[in-house]
């Protein structure tokens, strides 16, 4: 089922992101982690993209595979475009459609110095224009309630935005925020600039010090003081920044869904505790 349809149907459509694991003998042992995912009733579960991997033994194909015939959850695949051609695209499109893949999170991929680039895909826009020419597919795209890294303002990240919708985007996922009032405000902003797709939140539980430091630097999230506080008084006990970090993320998500928003999209970094606990504190709820 297309994820456009699901959030037709439902208002808080829950859906999950994992990665891939790097290394190839590692990958059978996703299976404990996507039986107790799926288990969890996820309407659909994105799979990053494993970058540098051909169509045919691409690690995002393999699982999505896995999710959708041996756990029977809709996958969402990303698929970047920067470091691509059109033909290598054609090739990720034509496995796509072989296995019944109907979801693609179009990306442009983040700048990497070890792999070149090409010219072909600049903007995800551009890639979601391209696949909307090759297949019946729901295509989503990516938001940014802070602002892309590179994005010179909120006007021009808005403008951006409406490209990929006008491309044929039918449902946005958003980065990681800590702070609601931003998702709050972007949405509001969106639909004012004729943005009228869901627009679902991304929240990632912050339950390590590294981890932190790793989201700032790759995504300029900011962090609110309250929140700040917290990784102060508890960055050196590991349980407690555990426990806190958690508790800040199911504050969150409670928060979202009673000011109605289109569903939760719940960065799990291939941590089923992390998504099972975060699902029993909302089980009342969504």
């Amino acid at each position: 089922m297309k994820i456009s349809e699901i959030h037709a149907k439902k208002k808080n459509v829950l859906s999950f992101e994992i990665f891939p694991p790097k290394k190839d003998t590692e990958l059978s042992n996703i299976d404990a982690t996507l039986e107790i995912l799926c288990d969890l009733n996820p309407d659909f579960i994105s799979v990053t993209f494993g970058a540098g991997g051909s169509s045919n033994n691409n690690k995002t194909i393999e699982i999505a595979k896995k999710i959708k015939y041996k756990y029977h959850v809709e996958p969402v695949v990303h698929l970047t475009c920067l470091t691509y051609g059109s033909q290598e695209i054609d090739d990720f499109v034509h496995v796509l459609k072989s296995e019944g893949i109907e979801n693609i999170l179009a990306l442009r991929g983040d700048r990497n110095p070890n792999m070149p680039e090409k010219d072909e895909f600049k903007h995800a826009s551009e890639l979601i224009t391209y696949l909307r020419k090759k297949g019946d597919f729901c295509i989503a795209g990516a938001c940014y309630p802070e602002c892309h890294p590179e994005s010179e303002n909120r006007v021009a990240e808005l403008r951006h935005l409406k490209q990929k919708v006008d491309a044929g985007a039918e449902v946005l996922l958003s980065q990681l925020f800590f702070d609601n009032d931003y998702f709050f405000h972007f949405v509001d902003d969106c639909r004012i600039a004729g943005i009228d797709v869901p627009v679902t939140p991304g929240i990632m539980p912050v339950i390590n010090a590294a981890q932190i430091q790793r989201m700032v630097t790759l995504c300029g999230a900011s962090f609110p003081e309250r929140f700040r506080k917290i990784i102060r008084k508890y960055e050196d006990n590991k349980t407690a920044l555990f426990d806190a970090g958690m508790a800040y993320a199911l504050s969150q998500i409670i928060d979202l869904l009673a000011n109605d928003v289109d569903g939760i999209h719940l960065y799990t970094m291939n941590n089923p505790v992390v998504a099972r606990k975060i699902c029993e504190g909302i089980r009342n709820i969504i």
